[in-house]
């Protein structure tokens, strides 16, 4: 498929929520990514966001592959061991506590927001404020989006 075709089907298809770069990648190692052409670029997101792990790793290439013979997803609804033991090994190694699992950075922020404010509410702060830096991306649901001004703006004609 040419960059063109995808590039149509993305405008027919997707909601325009980004402004993508006019490339279109094909392959990935480590820090590296190439496109149809055969052009290297380095890549400085290594992925992005929750899958920031660079590109086909030979060690999590391996991994993903024994894991995904036994289990590939499983709900956090039920109990797996894998997960318990990856709770304990984080709450072990930093500052204790609970560990929560989210399948994104917006769920994930917006669980943050939510125990700042039962923990205000519970020290008799009514109206907690939640602090987060300007120009920042903090997400795009509701309580992420108060956190990030210029997105909740919309600038630029963006969906979402």
């Amino acid at each position: 498929m040419s960059l063109a075709q995808a590039q149509a089907l993305d405008e027919r298809y997707l909601m325009q929520t980004y402004k993508r770069a006019p490339v279109d990648f094909v392959r990935g190692e480590g820090p590296l990514l190439w496109d149809a052409d055969g052009k290297e670029y380095l890549d400085f997101l290594t992925g992005i966001s929750v899958c920031s792990l660079g590109h086909c790793h030979p060690d999590v290439v391996a991994a993903v592959q024994e894991q995904s013979a036994h289990l590939m997803h499983a709900s956090n609804l039920f109990y797996t061991e894998p997960m318990a033991r990856l709770a304990e090994r984080l709450s072990e190694s930093s500052l204790g506590g609970r560990v929560f699992f989210a399948n994104s950075g917006t769920e994930a922020n917006e669980c943050a927001i939510k125990i700042a404010r039962k923990h205000a509410h519970g020290r008799g702060i009514s109206e907690p404020e939640v602090v987060s830096f300007e120009s920042d991306f903090h997400c795009r649901t509701y309580g992420s989006l108060a956190a990030t001004p210029s997105l909740a703006r919309n600038e630029g004609g963006q969906e979402c």
